[in-house]
């Protein structure tokens, strides 16, 4: 029996924490160890510190690499980071928007070194529209956790392919798990892309595979559902 070697991108919130209270679902955690420990690789790809997503790694004994801020930032070891975004330009939006629409705040998160992070207080579309107008160019999101101002180009499928480059990933073999709409540049770069049911529907029209349950018990559904393929005679 062969066992093709896969890499999953795996978001955190709303894929394997539980009931949005950021709490690790720990039987999905233990799921993705299991999977590390077969010889594939599980990297976490977050709109969190690519520092958390590496610590992370750490305990729950995945792959030893993270991307965070929504592809930003790679961390590589406790002190080895890719920074591929400009926190200067993304401070320079907030100041224009804070300027331009009330209830504008930072959401207190673990320090960002590529990204601006807000609190969801206000309609993202209206910032759009005035970056637009002062023609700025950044890159708003909602990871339903919250809004991220990103520089040009940014996401989470930029980020992840650098580390497919470093670690000379194929994208064929690329399995991504996500809710949101932040994961959606991410299922662009993967052969199979899977959405848990807790994802808007807009975001499960981009994924290859849906699954019914939500969160980490999603998941495990996904993973439950994948396990013929994994192997090849």
């Amino acid at each position: 029996m062969y066992v093709k070697k896969c890499t999953f991108a795996v978001d955190i919130d709303g894929t394997i924490t539980e009931n949005g209270g950021g709490r690790i679902h720990l039987d999905a955690l233990d799921a993705l160890r299991r999977l590390t420990n077969m010889g594939h690789n599980v990297i976490f790809v977050t709109g969190r510190s690519s520092v958390e997503g590496f610590l992370l790694s750490v305990f729950g004994g995945t792959t030893k690499v993270a991307v965070g801020e929504n592809g930003g930032c790679i961390t590589l070891d406790s002190n080895d980071h890719i920074l591929l975004g400009n926190i200067e330009e993304c401070k320079t939006a907030l100041d224009i928007i804070q300027n331009s629409i009330d209830n504008v705040v930072e959401k207190p998160v673990f320090p960002r070194m590529t990204e601006v992070v807000l609190e969801r207080t206000f309609d993202l579309n209206d910032a759009r529209k005035i970056l637009s107008e002062k023609k700025l160019d950044v890159e708003l999101s909602d990871s339903q956790y919250a809004y991220h101002i990103n520089s040009p180009g940014i996401d989470k499928g930029t980020g992840f392919k650098e580390i497919m480059k470093k670690m000379s990933i194929n994208s064929d073999d690329v399995i991504a798990i996500g809710d949101s709409a932040t994961d959606v540049p991410l299922f662009k770069v993967a052969k199979t892309s899977i959405a848990l049911g807790n994802a808007a529907n807009d975001v499960k029209s981009e994924a290859n595979i849906v699954v019914s349950a939500k969160a980490g018990d999603g998941v495990l559904e996904a993973l439950d559902k994948l396990a013929p393929k994994l192997s090849q005679m």
